[in-house]
């Protein structure tokens, strides 16, 4: 494969016909059916997989034999899967997803989810890096390989759309599939972090994450806090006991043995290498108030504790008044939203029953205490990298970066991966993004950084041709 021709041919599309559509992709507010029960009825989500199927189908006439289809299941979301013959026996599947998390507040002047602003490099909006920039990616890499003759194996690429979700609707399209998705032995996706915007980083764990709300009830109605407190203990301390049990308030530390799992040695070093690389920027890429430390000065630590240590964040509250309407009262009960992360080797059935019986046993007072898991994920821990896939992924970064491919923990999820992984469980990954520091997927003023995309566009093209050198030295 000719480096060169494949930046050019890369670059080209990305700036003649990717970009535009992930502008109009931008605009639609396709929030995930988390978000939005009604995704059906609003159809925002169909309207971006039409834009997407059809600008899959002018590329499929470029790939002769590509198929591309939209798989309907009743009730659930869509998925897009594009299907693209090969040179080789052997079969790639790529990832991505479309749905997309709800707007947020804060987004800075100039700027809005919904409204796709060019700036400085960035496609400023939604869902543009999270995730919708996978499907023209993974399409433009295998056309690169095609107008340079360069040979590749079968290519499914599938696109998502429940991912933000906890991808509850992905397994169910799997299974309809049956033998159709054949037996992939390398995986692609693009959903991931990266360190920075100057290497190839390569995703090497993912956390789980168990949601769930705890909710504490003291009276039938409220009352008035001057007559009832100090003798009706407010349902608000309760809760801090509560988590007190489960978290330390001092260090963030999670207190539930089984909620800690070991963290192997080779993952150990991977991460003071990425640390040795990233410095300070493991923590300063965030928008920190002034003044503001990080929870340890040591970026190893830091990564550590986000990419295989538990962590409770608790991310929203019921039974609290706008602060404006807040009177005396000793409210009746108080809920909060608690998301657990997970260690990548921690069942999450093991940490909810945890969980529970740390919460709810002996409460205090005799207050009703109940906790609920809305959701629960595992994690994800890669096989080991095959000599061929590390090569690969060094020679990518190195002819498209200028620099030396890098390996990572995430600490949030991708559903998919740990699914893959049980059921091929032979297979190579390729787990890697664009999401980057500030990039603030989920937050405001999320951004696709163009230039990453299209080394990263070109790095995967570089992979997907040798895997294929690969497949065919071992059928000789």
């Amino acid at each position: 494969m000719d480096s060169n021709k494949t930046r050019e041919f890369v670059n080209s599309r990305w700036d003649g016909s990717i970009l535009p559509q992930l502008v109009e992709y931008v605009r639609i507010p396709n929030k995930s059916p988390m978000f939005d029960p009604d995704w059906e009825a609003h159809g925002h989500m169909e309207a971006a997989v039409q834009l997407m199927k059809r600008w899959a189908e002018v590329e499929a006439q470029s790939l002769p034999g590509a198929r591309v289809e939209v798989l309907r299941l009743a009730g659930r979301t869509p998925v897009l899967m594009v299907d693209v013959p090969g040179a080789v026996d052997d079969c790639v599947l790529m990832y991505g997803h479309l749905d997309k998390q709800p707007e947020f507040s804060g987004w800075s002047d100039g700027l809005e989810p919904w409204t796709p602003v060019l700036r400085d490099g960035k496609l400023y909006g939604r869902g543009g890096a999270d995730d919708g920039y996978a499907l023209f990616a993974s399409l433009t890499a295998i056309r690169a390989l095609r107008e340079q003759g360069v040979p590749h194996a079968r290519c499914v690429v599938l696109i998502e759309a429940s991912e933000e979700s906890g991808s509850p609707d992905l397994a169910h399209h799997i299974d309809a599939l049956g033998e159709r998705l054949g037996s992939p032995t390398l995986v692609v996706c693009l959903d991931a972090e990266c360190g920075n915007y100057e290497q190839l980083w390569c995703t090497t764990s993912l956390r789980g994450n168990l949601i769930g709300s705890l909710r504490v009830d003291v009276l039938s109605e409220g009352v008035h806090s001057g007559t009832a407190s100090g003798i009706v203990p407010s349902s608000f301390r309760v809760l801090r006991e509560l988590l007190a049990r489960v978290e330390d308030a001092g260090s963030g530390e999670i207190l539930i043995e089984e909620l800690n799992a070991p963290i192997p040695p080779d993952r150990r070093v991977q991460a003071q290498a990425a640390a040795a690389v990233l410095g300070d920027s493991v923590y300063s890429k965030f928008p920190l108030m002034p003044g503001m430390r990080p929870v340890s000065n040591d970026p190893f630590e830091l990564l550590l504790n986000n990419n295989w240590r538990p962590t409770l964040s608790i991310t929203g509250a019921d039974g609290l008044p706008a602060f404006r309407s807040a009177g005396n009262v000793l409210r009746p009960q108080t809920t909060l939203k608690l998301s657990f992360r997970l260690p990548p080797t921690l069942a999450p059935a093991t940490a909810a029953t945890a969980i529970q019986r740390a919460l709810e046993h002996d409460p205090p007072y005799g207050t009703r205490v109940s906790f609920t898991v809305e959701s629960a994920m595992g994690g994800w821990n890669a096989p080991a990298l095959a000599p061929w896939l590390e090569r690969s992924m060094q020679a990518a970064s190195q002819a498209f970066f200028g620099r030396d491919a890098m390996y990572m923990g995430t600490g949030g999820s991708i559903p998919f991966m740990g699914m893959l992984g049980e059921r091929f469980p032979g297979t190579q990954f390729l787990v890697t993004g664009v999401l980057g520091p500030q990039s603030n997927a989920h937050g405001p003023n999320e951004f696709l950084h163009l230039e990453t995309a299209r080394r990263l566009t070109a790095c995967v093209s570089r992979v997907l041709a040798d895997h294929a050198r690969r497949e065919q030295r071992a059928a000789a």
